[in-house]
């Protein structure tokens, strides 16, 4: 291997970390791939006579890029068109790191909406260390500050998220219970059997951007959600091509329409097992990396 393809060798080694911190960071799949691919150029470029550690020096780099876009795409979340979700991505069982259940976890839309509660740096911080298994000092290195404001910026986070930083993820053999219930009351119309799996207190939001029709409100309480369920989306997608997919490490569903994906839906769960959180993504610009990988398989 001459030198060039050694250089490229070592990027492309870390490069499902890289993007796996990224997206976790930025919540969007296609800002992620982009963090990485510039920071990929930025490697080609880079005097690699003086980086001691490409691997702590890549995360380096990758998380401040990340924390610098975060600062500027907040303020395009708040003008958002209706409810913000994170940018579904399609996840598949492999025997890798990645696909442990506490990396599996921290991809649901559950968890990636409660970290929108964190500075950039305080989000960058808790992921690091208590997702990746960093030290206090390479994650002050990562982020650029002190190790003794990186410990304040982690225990900032962890105040912040409250009781909500424990996420649960269902056995999978609980998960397709879950989505058959679904697809059962969604084609019939009758949420009678779906009725004892949600908590009383579930929410239903979906992400449209502005550009196809959704609800812009959140839906609140067990009867609100399942007369939605039964009176619209059973209208909208009785019809619809259904197919489990993993999303976002857990078992989720594509509709399609004529066979364009038109929709995904993923569920939080409680302690309990019980759907406390249906969301669904509507936004087509988003839905498209969903589409682009699953003509990858």
């Amino acid at each position: 291997m001459n030198s060039a393809e050694h250089v490229a060798a070592v990027f492309e080694q870390r490069r499902p970390f890289l993007l796996g911190l990224a997206y976790r960071i930025l919540g969007s799949r296609a800002e992620a791939e982009d963090v990485v691919q510039e920071l990929f150029i930025k490697w080609l470029e880079a005097d690699r006579a003086s980086i001691a550690t490409p691997a702590a020096w890549l995360t380096t780099a990758c998380t401040r890029h990340c924390i610098d876009l975060l600062r500027s795409v907040h303020k395009s979340r708040v003008d958002y068109v209706g409810t913000w979700l994170p940018e579904p991505i399609h996840t598949t069982h492999q025997d890798s790191p990645e696909h442990k259940h506490e990396l599996a976890s921290s991809l649901s839309t559950a968890f990636l909406l409660l970290l929108e509660r964190l500075t950039p740096k305080e989000r960058a911080a808790y992921l690091l260390y208590e997702i990746f298994d960093m030290d206090y000092a390479q994650v002050a290195d990562a982020v650029g500050v002190q190790e003794s404001a990186c410990r304040k910026l982690v225990s900032r986070a962890k105040a912040r998220l409250g009781s909500g930083q424990t996420r649960f993820q269902p056995e999978p053999a609980r998960q397709d219970q879950l989505l058959s219930a679904f697809h059962r009351a969604i084609a019939s119309g009758s949420t009678s059997s779906l009725t004892a799996m949600l908590a009383e207190d579930v929410e239903l939001c979906a992400d449209s951007g502005g550009k196809a029709s959704a609800i812009r409100e959140t839906l609140s309480g067990i009867s609100s959600v399942l007369d939605f369920i039964a009176q619209s989306l059973h209208v909208y997608w009785q019809t619809c091509e259904w197919l489990p997919c993993e999303i976002n490490g857990a078992q989720g569903v594509i509709i399609k329409a004529d066979g364009v994906i038109t929709a995904s839906m993923t569920f939080g769960v409680d302690e309990a097992g019980r759907v406390s959180r249906i969301f669904i993504m509507r936004n087509p610009e988003k839905l498209a990396g969903l589409e682009a990988s699953l003509l990858l398989q």
